[in-house]
This record gives structure tokens, sequence and C-alpha cells, in this order.
């Protein structure tokens, strides 16, 4: 099942509409979230019981308008819709956990994210252990390409299986990147690199996570490409070109941010297309 989380902005129609259209692809149900989080308005000693039932009421509007839309997007799709109440980033972690991935749109009305990156798709994206995937509001034609970030560290092979199967369903070429940087002592005048071995040795880590996908996926045209830049840099410059972009996130930490990496976290700042942030 996917999971799409709405608030009524405009960012949030796209996930409806993205979400749909990847539980057409995959053959899963659609379920529609709506969080009423009352919290900041009871501020005083007598919270309105008024305004509460406002709140449900729009929630419920706004639930509505968008199973209408997910439906009008994919008839086929089975659709579900239900309201919770609670704390947004909470509620939406605990229901990724009966998800295959949960979508979220990049700009909300205050009820998901404030910012590009904000509090709650920070902590769904750094809590979550299904992918989490971020949408921008703006319609992108259709580029017939997904990218996915590599490394040498087996924590992307989680991002590098949920980009080949998306790349498959959608009949895509999948890029897979991988930008390297020098470590800071190799600028030292007394360490000499081989820089043609260094080459050789970032296309092995490539070729190798290639290797173990080739069998599954026969069909997916793959491109190998290796830069030598910021991780970050590298990967957002692909938006352009990308209908979607998929980053591990094995960090470490026991708060969202960090849990979330900051490969991961730097490319939702920065990336114009949505985002896939595949957690090990």
């Amino acid at each position: 099942m996917i999971i799409v989380g709405v608030d009524g902005s405009m960012a949030s129609r796209a996930a409806v509409e993205w979400a749909a259209n990847d539980a057409f692809r995959m053959r899963v149900p659609l379920r529609i979230v709506h969080v009423v989080d009352r919290s900041p308005y009871q501020i005083g000693r007598y919270p309105s019981i008024d305004l509460a039932d406002t709140l449900r009421e729009e929630g419920t509007k706004v639930l509505r308008e968008a199973e209408e839309l997910a439906r009008e997007r994919q008839p086929e799709v089975e659709v579900l819709a239900q309201i919770e109440e609670g704390p947004t980033a909470a509620v939406l972690r605990e229901q990724a956990k009966d998800a295959t991935e949960i979508v979220l749109g990049s700009r909300g009305l205050g009820g998901f994210t404030g910012a590009l990156l904000g509090s709650v798709s920070t902590h769904v994206a750094g809590h979550a252990h299904c992918p989490v995937v971020v949408v921008r509001g703006e319609r992108r034609p259709v580029q017939g390409e997904v990218v996915v970030g590599v490394d040498d560290s087996p924590e992307c092979e989680p991002a590098l299986a949920y980009a080949f199967e998306q790349a498959s369903l959608r009949g895509s070429t999948l890029r897979m990147l991988y930008a390297w940087q020098l470590p800071v002592h190799a600028f030292a005048p007394e360490i000499v690199y081989d820089m043609d071995e260094v080459r050789a040795a970032q296309r092995r880590v490539v070729h190798d996570r290639l290797t173990a996908f080739a069998e599954k996926y026969p069909q997916v045209k793959v491109v190998e490409d290796i830069q030598s830049g910021h991780p970050v840099d590298a990967l957002t410059a692909t938006c352009d070109k990308a209908d979607l972009l998929v980053v591990g996130s094995h960090g470490r930490g026991t708060m969202g941010s960090l849990l979330l990496g900051s490969v991961s976290r730097g490319v939702l700042h920065h990336a114009r297309c949505p985002v896939a942030v595949v957690r090990t």
C-alpha cells in the first residue's frame, strides 16, 4: 500500500497525483491521510470546541478533494481515505509502518512542510523504514530517466533496489551516479595519488553495484555516470532530466536530521524534481 499525506496545498495535490500513478504502476492500493493537529490551537486554558470541529470539517473537505483527484487520475486504483488526529510527524511515521512507500508534498500549508525540508518531512524521512518520496508542486514533463546515487558502502543497496524497480515499472533509463572527492589530505604535496588508479577504482564501484541487479532487471537500460565533485551538487544537477531522484540514507544519529544523513538532507533541500529517500 502507498500512503500519501495531504493538507490541501498545491504540493500535496501533486503528491496525490504522483502517488496515484505509482499505485497504478505497482498494482497496490492507495491510502490518503489527512492529519488534524490541534496542538497549535490549544494554547489557552479553555480550547475552543468550535475551532476543533472546524479543523476536522476542513480536514474532511481536504480529504474528499484529494480522493476525487486520485480517482480521476487513476480510476483503476483502489483508494482509501482516512482522517487522523495528533502530531502530524508522529502520525505519518506510524502510518508508514504498513506502507510500501509514503509520499509527501514538499511545501504545505503548515501541516506538513513549511520549507522544502521542513520538520515533518525531516522526521518522516529520517525515521520511516519504507521509501519516503517528497514531491514538489509544479508539473513537469516526463523525462524517461530515474537517477540514483551510489557509493562504496553496502547501505546504498536498498536505494538501488528501489531505483531499479522504479525504472523497470516506468520503462525508464536508470542513471547510476557516483560522485567522489579526494580526501582532504590528498592535497598535501608529500602525498602522491595515481589518478588513473583512483578513477579505475570508482568505475569498479559502479560496475559491481550494477552487476548485482543486472540479472534481475535485464530490461532496464543503465547509464554509468562517474563524476568528481560533491554528491549533493552532482545529484541535484541531474534534476532537469530526471523524473525521480533516489538517494539512500544511513545516518546513525538519534535525531531525525542526523538519521537522514547529510547527502539525502542536502538533496531534499535543493532538488527540483521528486526525491525518494530510502533508508537502510
